[in-house]
């Protein structure tokens, strides 16, 4: 009896100092609903630049009408907030199901690791654009966020660092193969999203 209570003890510390050290709330949903928010919000700036007679494959540094800018640069906020908002939700929805804080010491280093590389990427980019230098945006947009995935990788799953590590070399290929920058972003931030956010679900929901 005293040998169970004893193992019964240590699993519990064990727990605790899991919860405290990484942040463990995270659902694999949140990555399936940003993946297919990225998919929807790709295809929708395929349709612009369709629209508008805009060859995005042609390889060629294409000066943008400022309304071309303006209908992309509300794709891209829709995606974003669509994004942040089921990571938000599918979390919050696991922290209250599992019982376990929503804010801990992991929740604010995590954040702290990920945003300086996500926000110096968003400087990054709306420089880009400033400068009509399009084809950068995609592919850099891959690169700071696979930065920011290993950076923050240490303070929750292991498997969160191979898919930034997946981020970042699809954002340098995609300097590399210049005009197919769209389709790397909607297969880094789509398919990889839905691909490791099933992944993260069946492992750890």
């Amino acid at each position: 009896m005293k040998m169970n209570k004893y193992e019964n003890d240590l699993t519990h510390i064990r727990q605790m100092m899991e919860r405290s050290s990484t942040f463990i709330s995270l659902s694999g949903l949140s990555g399936v609903g940003a993946g297919l928010a990225a998919l929807t919000g790709c295809v929708t700036a395929f349709y612009i630049l369709n629209h508008h007679q805009i060859d995005y494959f042609d390889g060629q540094t294409i000066s943008f009408s400022k309304l071309v800018i303006m209908q992309l640069g509300l794709v891209a906020l829709a995606t974003l907030i669509s994004a942040v908002a089921a990571a938000i939700y599918f979390t919050v929805r696991k922290s209250k199901q599992r019982g376990y804080p929503l804010w801990t010491v992991s929740t604010h280093n995590i954040l702290q690791a990920a945003l300086i590389p996500l926000m110096a990427g968003g400087v990054f980019c709306l420089i880009m654009v400033w400068h009509h230098f399009f084809f950068l945006v995609a592919p850099s947009m891959l690169v700071f966020y696979g930065l920011a995935l290993v950076s923050a990788s240490k303070y929750t799953h292991a498997d969160i660092f191979w898919l930034g590590l997946l981020e970042l070399l699809l954002g340098l290929l995609a300097t590399i193969f210049v005009g197919y920058g769209l389709v790397f972003w909607g297969v880094g931030f789509g398919f990889l999203h839905i691909f490791y956010g099933v992944l993260l679900y069946k492992k750890y929901n």
